[in-house]
């Protein structure tokens, strides 16, 4: 038997498979297509410290081999999660991830402050790439400096595995993989969807109600792949890497990039087992090429 297991920071992986948040609720509504504890960890869905409505609809749109995304962090706020979604999904046996995603950098300490009482949430993900709000999210990941002040405000309350979720909209984002990396995170995860639009010729209107969204999708996957190598080369903490994963071939090349583990997030619409078939096609592709680990292909691409 192949050994899949992997670590980020010091928490670890039955295997590097992960769903990405936003795609997956909160794991309960896929047990009934798949056995979710199979998987590496689940991210649910983003948290922040109050309820959001999220944006008006429409919403959504399908673009060629991808689709938008304006929701805007809908959400129930982070005292709901621990009353009534927390006692729900804390016995799963895998690691459950909290995406925390704030106006302010107050909004994020005070979320990570409450999730970090919470005994079986092991890690959270820092979301400050969410190219769908007005005020925080995308604000904070595009620019090193404020990227940096958010992470060290967090890192003060919070004393477990800091994964900080990095934007593609931006000019470097090396850079601001080393900001977090020097504020205190233990890893990154990337990329976050790619700012896009869509118009409906006949009405000459924007499709969706905020005119831009997040682009998500096979369609990002080479920059997602290009972007996780950079990164990879450019921090010693593990990279998540994330980005139009649809097979366990396009998992592979995210491992073989330098991303010790990876998320898969719109192919859960499509098929909602895939992370299954994922982690058996990594096994076979290991046992084929004669790999004892997982290991033994995160960064051995070879240029």
């Amino acid at each position: 038997m192949v050994q899949l297991n992997t670590k980020i920071g010091s928490l670890e992986l039955k295997n590097p498979v992960m769903t990405a948040s936003g795609t997956f609720g909160y794991g309960t509504e896929y047990a009934d297509f798949m056995d979710i504890s199979r998987l590496g960890a689940i991210i649910v869905k983003g948290t922040t410290l109050n309820p959001r409505q999220g944006n008006p609809y429409p919403r959504m749109a399908e673009t060629p081999s991808g689709m938008l995304n304006a929701v805007g962090l809908q959400n129930k706020g982070v005292d709901y999660f621990v009353d009534h979604i927390y006692p729900e999904i804390e016995k799963i046996q895998t690691n459950i991830i909290v995406n925390v995603s704030g106006s302010c950098i107050d909004d994020y300490v005070q979320t990570a402050g409450i999730i970090n009482t919470l005994d079986d949430i092991p890690a959270i993900e820092l979301n400050i790439s969410c190219p769908n709000v007005k005020q925080g999210g995308m604000a904070f990941g595009v620019n090193p400096e404020s990227a940096a002040q958010v992470v060290a405000a967090v890192r003060k309350v919070y004393d477990k595995t800091l994964i900080v979720k990095l934007s593609p909209n931006v000019t470097d984002i090396t850079e601001i993989a080393r900001a977090v990396e020097g504020a205190g995170a233990d890893s990154v995860s990337l990329i976050n969807t790619m700012l896009g639009m869509a118009i409906d010729a006949e009405k000459r209107k924007p499709i969706l109600s905020t005119i831009t969204g997040g682009m998500s999708g096979p369609a990002v996957k080479p920059v997602a792949l290009r972007m996780v190598w950079q990164t990879a080369k450019a921090v010693k903490i593990p990279v998540i890497g994330l980005g139009g994963i649809c097979s366990a071939t396009d998992a592979i090349e995210f491992l073989l990039a330098g991303a010790s583990a990876v998320q898969i997030g719109t192919a859960n619409f499509i098929d909602p087992s895939i992370s299954e078939k994922v982690i058996d096609g990594i096994a076979d592709y290991l046992e084929r090429h004669g790999f004892s680990s997982i290991q033994e292909i995160i960064g051995a691409l070879q240029v």
